[in-house]
């Protein structure tokens, strides 16, 4: 399980290219063995959730990005589903509204960061403001940003300090004690094509289809584009970013918990031991209990 995350993970990324990652890739595994594997892997994140509550030392942030019919919806459904709602929090960010345009456009993410303790889920994140705005710059007219008038002013040295923001959002949290897991599914145009006639031709789906979700596609290679970009000027040691194959639903829940389940442990965490004052009332309690009906 070692080399999945070995695989996967962009922390430098001068060389980086989503072209080098395969979204069709299996390592291998079978997808007959994929239920057996998902279920333990869920047992294990379950254990360690419950000592990073019970520690209440760190807090996790989990974040997920995709193009649409990636799976983001279904990866945290299935890989969290063995987590106990009172240590976990699930955002899915939309478009900003009034509110959130009359703020920095960290703001509203900031507000959902998980305390100590908890793990918070991001599906879609703050990283929509180097992506969608990307491609579509006049969106960035919306948030009244000082000498941004029109999308002529929107150059490179805007960029390289919105990234910059990221970076410093990012290593501030880490240095305050959130542990962050970014995870991009790399899901293919072809794959992704397949998923929206399913959602077109099965009734019960059709309400995950919008046909905005067409003309976005047109934009695939400036997404594409974006994508890389924001991965390279925001992979860090203490910030990483997961590169998910996601043509395979099951190979792409199995790769998810992985890193998931091995970054936890990676922190070491344990139960609380009592000070010796606080177990002798344990003791105390213990035979009054015992001594009565």
């Amino acid at each position: 399980m070692g080399n999945i995350i070995k695989k996967f993970k962009v922390t430098e990324a001068n060389s980086f290219s989503l072209k080098d990652h395969d979204p069709a890739y299996s390592d291998g595994f079978k997808k007959e063995n994929s239920k057996a594997v998902l279920k333990a892997l869920i047992a294990e994140t379950s254990d360690e959730q419950i000592k990073l509550y019970a520690a209440n030392r760190l807090s996790v942030l989990i974040i997920f990005q995709a193009m649409d019919a990636a799976g983001k919806d279904g990866a945290i459904a299935h890989t969290m589903s063995g987590l106990n709602p009172q240590g976990c929090e699930v955002y899915s960010f939309k478009q900003p509204g009034p509110e959130d345009y009359v703020h920095d456009f960290l703001w509203r993410h900031y507000k959902a960061i998980p305390e100590s303790g908890r793990i918070g889920i991001h599906n879609r994140s703050h990283y929509e403001n180097v992506l969608v705005t990307k491609v579509h710059p006049e969106l960035l007219l919306k948030e009244h940003l000082p000498g941004i008038n029109n999308v002529k002013k929107i150059d490179k040295a805007f960029w390289e300090r919105r990234y910059e923001s990221i970076r410093d959002f990012e290593k501030h949290l880490s240095e305050n004690g959130t542990v962050i897991i970014k995870f991009f599914l790399n899901l293919s145009k072809e794959e992704q094509k397949k998923r929206f006639l399913k959602r077109i031709d099965n009734p019960k789906k059709n309400w995950k289809f919008s046909s905005g979700d067409i003309e976005e596609r047109k934009y695939w290679d400036k997404y594409m584009s974006a994508y890389e970009k924001a991965i390279k000027e925001t992979a860090t040691e203490q910030s990483p970013w997961y590169i998910v194959p996601a043509d395979k639903k099951w190979f792409t829940r199995i790769v998810i918990s992985t890193i998931i389940v091995e970054t936890l442990k990676k922190q070491d965490l344990q139960f609380p031991v009592l000070p010796k004052e606080e177990k002798a009332k344990l003791d105390a309690a213990k035979l009054e209990l015992t001594g009565s009906i």
